[in-house]
């Protein structure tokens, strides 16, 4: 099932006709969303979410999201869903046309493979994003950091991940420092420490990140943000990928070769970060 809510507060039906085809987020990809995870009824990190919405809005001079309208609207696809207790919480804001911008909420379910690669983990390949760390900072243009509708590289990488025989990707910088995932940030375990790359470097600061980082901080774990270099991929006790749809995922195999196993390690994790939400 589907369920779709416009910001004026009502519903509206998902297999009909909706937006024109004019539509600058669908002519150009000049518009930006979110993906929030629902499990019983809570939207995860609403607040980190719509908060990044805004942020994404103000890269690209879109008109400020109005907070409290894409609240009723994500309470009114929640209270309307009846499918499984877990589901994809899609906000998107668009150009839209002259009358002003596009904006909807929908609930989507999970794909299974989603489901799967949670609990067995995924294969992924490391490829070159063509971008340096301080990019994002000389050229704000480029919206490095901004989560918009142009996604096409990003699935592009995908397909190239997938005829390599692998489901994910991690994109690394010119300097052949890490990046982050398509649809994700990474995240590698060493000792009892964890790390991820700032968002700094133009990159998207990630909200289940930030969850798995509360969670391990509460079990005696410490966090660092700091930028990784190529070898920290491999020299670790644990390389993950965290999103807010797939949680925290467990890369078992980089490039073709399989990782030591560090599904103890990920268990924990995953654990921890279920328990910020309990």
């Amino acid at each position: 099932m589907r369920v779709l809510a416009f910001l004026d507060g009502t519903l509206a039906d998902p297999d009909v006709p909706h937006i024109r085809v004019e539509d600058l987020g669908l002519m150009r990809g000049d518009g930006i969303f979110e993906t929030v995870l629902v499990a019983g009824g809570t939207p995860r990190e609403l607040r980190p979410h719509l908060d990044r919405l805004a942020r994404s809005a103000s890269m690209l001079d879109l008109p400020e999201p109005d907070d409290d309208a894409w609240q009723r609207a994500t309470r009114l696809v929640i209270d309307n869903w009846a499918g499984d207790d877990e589901f994809a919480l899609k906000l998107v804001y668009t150009r839209g046309l002259d009358a002003g911008p596009t904006a909807f909420a929908m609930g989507i379910p999970i794909e299974e493979k989603v489901i799967r690669a949670r609990a067995e983990g995924v294969a992924a390949v490391t490829l070159e994003r063509g971008i340096d760390p301080g990019l994002a900072e000389r050229a704000p243009w480029l919206l490095l950091g901004a989560k918009s509708l142009s996604y096409a590289v990003n699935m592009a990488a995908g397909r190239e991940a997938a005829r390599r025989g692998a489901g994910d990707v991690i994109f690394m910088a010119t300097d052949d420092s890490v990046l982050e995932g398509p649809t994700s940030n990474v995240i590698i375990a060493r000792g009892r420490t964890l790390y991820t790359p700032p968002a700094t470097i133009g990159i998207l600061p990630g909200t289940t990140q930030a969850a798995v980082f509360r969670g391990a901080e509460r079990l005696g774990w410490t966090t660092k943000i700091e930028p990784l270099a190529a070898a920290d991929l491999r020299d670790n006790d644990g390389l993950f990928l965290a999103s807010s749809v797939r949680k925290l995922t467990r890369v078992h195999t980089l490039d073709g070769d399989r990782l030591p196993d560090t599904s103890e390690v990920h268990a924990e994790l995953a654990k921890a970060y279920e328990d910020v939400y309990a």
